[in-house]
Order: C-alpha cells, then structure tokens, then sequence
C-alpha cells in the first residue's frame, strides 16, 4: 500500500481529485495518511476531514525562521513513513533538505505543458494568463517528479487542453483543471503505487 502525504495551500480540487479516485477505485493500493497545508484556512483541510483524513496545519508564519519552519515540515512528513509525498496547489518552496531525502518520491502537478509557460513565477492563475496573451492554442497540464530546480523535474503524463477564442484566464484554468489536472494526477498515483513508473537517466519510464 503506497502511504502518501499530499500538501496543499488552498482550495484542494486536486486533493479532491485524489481522494475521489481512492474512492472509486481509478486510484488502487494507495491510502493517504495526512494532508498538511502551509495555510490554516485552507479549505483542502475541511476536505480532508470531510474524508476522515489526518490533517495538520505547518506554517511558516509559526516560526522564527525559515530554517525552523523546514525542520518542522520535514519532521512532520517523517512521522508518517510516506512513500510518496503529492504537490496539490501547495505554494511553498521546499527546502532542498527535503526533497534530497525524498528524491523520487515528490510529484506535482503544473497547469503548463513543461517546459512552455513554467519556472519562477508561473503559478495560478498567473500562467493561463501568460497563455493567453501569447495566443496559445493549446495548453494542458504536467504531473512530473520534483528536483532541485523549478518545473525541473522527469515528467510523468501530461495532457492537451484546447484554449478557445472567449477564454478568460479563469476559464482556461478550470478547464485545465478539469480536462487535464484532475485526470492525470490520480492516474500518476496510481502507476506509481503499481510500480507502473520508473526513473531512468532522468527520464520516466512507463512499464505495461
């Protein structure tokens, strides 16, 4: 059974996502042991809850420093033996600490197709309206391993998403999300806790 740890930020459609594929079974041999946010007013929290989830607020707002907020996070995550840690609209940088002693074992999810429209600052709504301004006719949505740098990692899936002549940026990032978001982050799970997907010369590696 793959324990997995999934941080969040916000609202949790893409937690909402995982927790609905455990659930009807797109997602097998996965549980989630705890879903932490950054942000105590997160509505991903309520989610969880709502699902009989453990859930726990880690803020950077709580510490004293940054380094004492990255001591916490990753204590907190290491309480859980997790086998794979998810990104779901989680908006803080993880310290490098932290993603050396899970290398292979944090994906995220992008509503870019990487490597267009990602990196520093391509978040949100933020990237659907640089796709937009460069009149763009396809975008979508990239679940990919986390590394050192930003948007860096080896992908995993990613998927099309049409852009259409009316879309406003809030238009494009709901229909990224449900098109494109919510289809290929529960499918990346579950390859991954069927050892679907593997890691070679930085390249994934899907296996039938």
């Amino acid at each position: 059974m793959l324990r997995t740890g999934v941080l969040v930020s916000g609202g949790g459609t893409n937690l909402q996502a995982i927790i609905d594929g455990i659930e009807n079974g797109s997602i097998t041999n996965t549980e989630i042991e705890v879903v932490i946010s950054n942000n105590k007013n997160a509505y991903a929290l309520e989610r969880a809850k709502k699902h009989a989830i453990e859930s726990k607020c880690v803020s950077p707002k709580d510490f004293e420093t940054r380094d004492e907020f990255n001591e916490a996070l990753i204590e907190a995550l290491d309480s859980y033996n997790l086998d794979l840690i998810v990104l779901a609209g989680c908006l803080v940088v993880l310290p490098e600490a932290l993603i050396k002693k899970y290398t292979g074992k944090i994906i995220n999810i992008h509503p870019s197709l990487i490597p267009a429209f990602c990196g520093t600052g391509y978040y949100g709504l933020k990237v659907h309206e640089k796709v937009l301004e460069r009149g763009v006719k396809v975008t979508g949505a990239t679940v990919h391993f986390v590394d050192e740098g930003t948007d860096t990692g080896p992908i995993i899936f990613q998927k099309t998403v049409e852009v259409l002549p009316e879309d406003t940026p809030k238009d494009l990032q709901l229909r990224v999300m449900e098109q494109a978001e919510w289809v290929i982050m529960p499918k990346a799970i579950d390859y991954i806790a069927n050892g679907r997907v593997e890691i070679v010369d930085g390249k994934v590696i899907i296996k039938n």
